[in-house]
């Protein structure tokens, strides 16, 4: 069996969707300039905070932590909008993640640079499809990432993070819980090996995270074997196998941070590298390989959704009011319990671990 084939995967063929080519915004130094200035202007004006995942522009994470905003991950960006009293929250990242914010603050208007960025993951896993698969298995307990619709939240029983999964599922498992498991494949396996929970997944995938490749990583490491290897676990098995570390992109950035490594190969998207860097600055941080040395890009780990985010859309959506997330009540309530199904879960994780550590 190849290292890469996924076990206890259900048979669905993956749904077609138009890729955007990756399209980097271009600045130079004076429009840079000019545009930062304008958006902290309006951001003030609109009594607005911007909160970026860690995969955008640097651009946009320096201007989130730069203007009182938030860089992180998707539910931390959602949770800091609702804790932050701005009316309004702008949401550097891809469309899940501005209905996510939605959810959690339906009180709140929520912007985003362009309405187009969306997300493989979210792409591959159409809430209709997915409804009529969860009907075909009534047996089973709903666990989705957070890489979902609204719409896939709202059919589902837990809503989990790569940070939080194993946690959860290994709950589930204790439980005596079979798991349905959605929409991405390789984190699934990742999870399904190491809790051994009964669980069917879905057939979705990253396509940033499933180009990665063992091989070449090998090689890589080869050639710098003092690297700690650094894996965000959507990816593919053959990838995880040589990881030091397999964790969320919080946690690959506190890795960096704490282990004495000096040199890590990152497999993950590399707009992560700017807050790596912040947080260690005297790191090596070399990329993860996503093709082999005859192609013309051998690591080109970057979404091309999130890439959709730039300065100049950011300025037109404060300008404007435009490109507004909307999700309807009906939607959102349901959506938002399997959300604080996990909320719930993590704060009391946290309270017995500070409550051993007060014992």
């Amino acid at each position: 069996m190849n290292a890469d084939t996924i076990t206890h995967t259900v048979n669905l063929p993956l749904p077609v969707f138009h890729v955007p080519p990756t399209l980097n915004e271009r600045l130079d130094d004076a429009e840079r300039e000019a545009l930062t200035a304008e958006i902290r202007t309006l951001l003030a004006r609109e009594n607005a905070v911007l909160v970026a995942h860690y995969y955008t522009n640097p651009d946009l994470q320096a201007l989130a932590e730069a203007t009182g905003g938030y860089v992180s991950d998707s539910l931390d960006m959602a949770r800091f909008g609702h804790e932050h009293p701005a009316q309004t929250l702008v949401v550097a990242g891809v469309r899940f993640m501005g209905e996510t914010a939605k959810i959690l603050n339906p009180e709140k208007r929520v912007l985003m640079p362009d309405l187009g960025a969306e997300c493989s993951l979210d792409l591959g896993c159409p809430a209709d499809q997915f409804a009529a698969f969860c009907d075909q298995h009534p047996d089973r307990t709903v666990v989705v990432y957070a890489n979902t619709s609204a719409a896939v939240k709202a059919r589902a029983d837990w809503m989990v993070t790569s940070g939080s999964a194993l946690d959860v599922v290994r709950h589930l498992h204790a439980e005596g819980k079979k798991i349905l498991w959605a929409p991405d494949r390789y984190l699934g396996d990742y999870i399904r090996v190491n809790t051994g929970a009964d669980m069917l997944l879905w057939n979705g995938a990253c396509i940033v995270h499933e180009e990665f490749k063992g091989q070449e990583l090998a090689a890589l490491i080869a050639t710098h074997p003092q690297a700690k290897v650094l894996v965000h676990p959507e990816s593919p098995p053959s990838v995880i196998a040589l990881a030091d570390v397999v964790g969320s992109t919080s946690q690959l950035i506190t890795a960096v941070k704490t282990l004495p490594a000096q040199t890590f190969i990152v497999a993950t998207d590399r707009g992560i590298f700017y807050k790596m860097q912040q947080a260690a600055p005297d790191k090596i941080l070399l990329e993860a390989p996503t093709a082999g040395y005859s192609a013309t890009c051998r690591s080109c780990a970057h979404c091309p959704w999130m890439a959709m985010n730039g300065l100049r859309k950011l300025a037109h959506t404060l300008r404007t009011g435009g490109n507004e997330i909307q999700v309807s009540a009906e939607l959102a309530a349901r959506a938002v319990l399997p959300i604080k199904r996990l909320l719930d879960f993590s704060a009391a994780q946290k309270q017995q671990v500070f409550g051993n550590n007060d014992a």
